[in-house]
């Protein structure tokens, strides 16, 4: 009898190691783990609720409050696949709030449709600004990014305490609350313009090829420079793609809170924004860089900032509370830890069978 060809089993295997391979796969199982790990202390977790025509729920204000992390990894991981940092975005954050906020308390028609497009332009021109200038220091003058970055990091947080005059302007305007607390089509705004800006980038960068170019460049920069790519213009661009992603997502953390607190907003969201585009999968020495990852890392991010407050974690903990979770996040992602843990399990012989063989061996030598 002719065996039959073993070809669908194949097929299957080559699909779970192709799934098992793939760069989404672990940050996406560790965003189920905590969603679930939520459902079980809380079993109305996952409800989602409509509400003068809005949706409410827990999924949903981690999508809301998780939409400026999203927006910050973003252009951070532009910049990171460059082999460069940003850690001036916290400071375009509060810079970009305080001058809309500014502006609208300071106009004679603060609630006005043309009021608000014109303090939105003004934050966005002025981030403008603020990213040419990191670009032109790591580019242009050859500084460190880290250092780079650095100095707008300690010197914008000063300007944007100026901007406030050291307090936290109150604006009231339904226009610029569209915009972090508003809704549109019973969706929040924010989420649906977050996710627009995540896929003309992905558009843009996967579909032309500015992506390689840029991988290019931080994955091997000499090898780029002597194939003719001009490093410096596409280290600006990143810059200022990352400046403007942060200046947007100053406009939607002032425009939710309809406040703009210079000394607070944007508060270490550079450690954030690092963090989800790690957890993601793109690495800090440049290279390939993953969109994809970079949004389930912010979700995991808010999705655990939302843990700690569902658990009823005390305030005092919460900073150890999320550090002992991102430790074990990225043991559980790191390639090099899960192969050194299955080859432990592997090599090491069960107790019984050691125990048992150690009898004869020791009659044979004594023999």
């Amino acid at each position: 009898m002719t065996p039959q060809p073993a070809r669908p089993r194949k097929a299957v295997g080559g699909i779970g190691q192709r799934l098992a391979g793939h760069r989404l796969l672990w940050p996406t199982l560790i965003l189920f783990a905590l969603l679930l790990g939520n459902l079980a202390f809380h079993h109305d977790f996952f409800s989602i609720r409509v509400r003068d025509g809005h949706l409410y729920g827990s999924p949903i204000d981690i999508l809301q409050f998780g939409a400026p992390l999203i927006l910050v990894a973003l252009g951070m991981t532009l910049v990171i696949a460059t082999r460069g940092i940003d850690l001036s975005v916290g400071s375009t954050v509060a810079i970009a709030g305080a001058l809309a906020c500014g502006h609208i308390s300071g106009a004679a028609h603060p609630g006005s449709v043309a009021t608000m497009l014109t303090a939105a332009a003004l934050a966005l021109g002025v981030a403008l600004v603020l990213g040419l200038a990191n670009g032109f220091l790591v580019s242009g003058l050859g500084v460190q990014p880290i250092v780079a970055t650095l100095i707008l990091m300690v010197a914008g947080r000063g300007v944007a305490q100026l901007i406030t005059g050291g307090q936290i302007i109150t604006v009231t305007s339904a226009p610029y609350k569209m915009i972090g607390g508003g809704y549109w089509l019973t969706f929040p705004f924010a989420v649906l313009l977050a996710a627009v800006v995540v896929a003309l980038t992905a558009f843009i960068t996967r579909r032309s090829a500015l992506g390689m170019l840029i991988e290019s460049v931080g994955g091997n920069p000499a090898a780029s420079r002597l194939v003719g790519i001009r490093a410096g213009g596409l280290l600006a661009l990143v810059y200022v793609f990352s400046a403007l992603c942060a200046a947007l997502a100053g406009l939607m953390i002032s425009s939710n809170v309809s406040s703009a607190d210079g000394n607070n907003a944007g508060l270490w969201i550079e450690l954030d924004a690092i963090l989800a585009v790690v957890v993601g999968g793109t690495a800090l020495t440049g290279g390939r860089f993953s969109l994809g990852g970079t949004v389930l890392g912010a979700l995991i991010i808010q999705t655990l900032s939302t843990t700690v407050y569902t658990l009823g974690v005390p305030p005092e903990t919460t900073l150890v509370f999320k550090a002992v979770v991102v430790i074990v996040v990225c043991l559980v992602q790191s390639p090099v830890f899960r192969a050194k843990v299955l080859r432990r399990r592997r090599t090491t012989p069960p107790r019984s069978h050691t125990t048992a063989g150690a009898v004869p061996q020791q009659q044979e030598a004594g023999a």
